[in-house]
């Protein structure tokens, strides 16, 4: 980088023929300019310019290296040029695993207007509840909800969720309703993992609860569904059961609980990304954090 600098300022000198002129145009140093070109003729070996009080004069050799340098230099400025262009409006096939339901939920508006934005990429996501290996299979990025399973990727976070509990009528008048999380592992509880345990808090105060139930489901939607019909308690956010709870199919549980938030990450397996990848990540953490938002603990 440093030689197609020096070439650059050898190629700026010769068309003007004028070490001060260069110097205006380029905004360094006469004296700056003068030792870099000095340094470029002792790294080359020969000598490319005979300088005078008057005037500068090309040697051969100068005039040689000038034929040569001013393409080089040229097609160096389109490259940063094309670049610059692929960063302002990137394009390609951008690749994506996501979480069903949080991308159903609070992902789909903001990727429609990401590729309103964005019209040279396309798209293809895997909605799949899988862990995708982001070293073996061709994504972009990944995105996940809680901690990441393996610290040799790179995580960027670009939300933080929370959620509250939610039962049927019907359930609690059967099942009673809980008055403290420690009453919840009497109940019939909604986890995505058996023998799970959902962590509450209450301002400062933490609970540690053990839940299990008849059900593990590892989908937002279908909980939400069988908690409806009195199947159990659930912990959703609030925006996953707003109709719900509008039309009395739910109701919340322990309301001055709510689960401890957790961090929505974009995890990636290296920190030089293409442009098509950045601008994907900061335009759902700049939508993502302007919203107030809630996602399940479980997710």
């Amino acid at each position: 980088m440093e030689l197609l600098n020096d070439m650059a300022l050898f190629v700026e000198v010769v068309k003007v023929m004028s070490f001060r002129r260069a110097a205006e145009i380029t905004g360094i140093p006469n004296s700056t300019i003068s030792r870099r070109i000095s340094g470029l003729e002792k790294a080359i070996g020969l000598r490319l310019m005979h300088r005078t009080t008057r005037k500068l004069e090309l040697t051969e050799a100068g005039h040689l290296y000038y034929e040569r340098c001013k393409h080089i230099v040229e097609e160096a400025r389109l490259a940063h040029e094309q670049l610059g262009n692929m960063l302002a409006q990137p394009a390609g096939v951008l690749r994506v695993s996501m979480p069903v339901d949080f991308a159903a939920m609070y992902l789909a508006e903001h990727i429609a207007d990401f590729a309103r934005a964005y019209p040279g990429i396309s798209f293809e996501f895997d909605l799949t509840p899988r862990r995708v290996d982001l070293f073996t299979e061709p994504f972009d990025v990944a995105i996940r909800i809680g901690e990441s399973e393996n610290s040799s990727l790179i995580a960027r976070a670009i939300a933080s969720f929370s959620a509250e509990l939610y039962a049927a009528p019907g359930y609690l008048s059967e099942a009673g309703e809980p008055k403290h999380p420690q009453d919840l592992t009497a109940h019939q509880c909604f986890h995505m993992q058996r023998d799970g345990e959902w962590t509450l808090q209450n301002g400062k105060e933490k609970r540690k609860v053990p839940v299990g139930g008849r059900f593990t489901v590892n989908s937002i939607g279908m909980m939400r569904r069988l908690g409806g019909l009195g199947l159990g308690i659930i912990l959703m956010p609030p925006k996953a059961v707003e109709e719900d709870v509008a039309s009395g199919r739910l109701q919340r549980v322990l309301p001055n609980w709510k689960g401890v938030p957790l961090t929505a990450y974009a995890m990636t397996e290296t920190r030089l990304l293409p442009a098509k990848t950045q601008r994907f990540i900061e335009f759902l953490r700049d939508r993502l954090s302007a919203t107030t938002t809630q996602a399940t603990a479980g997710m």
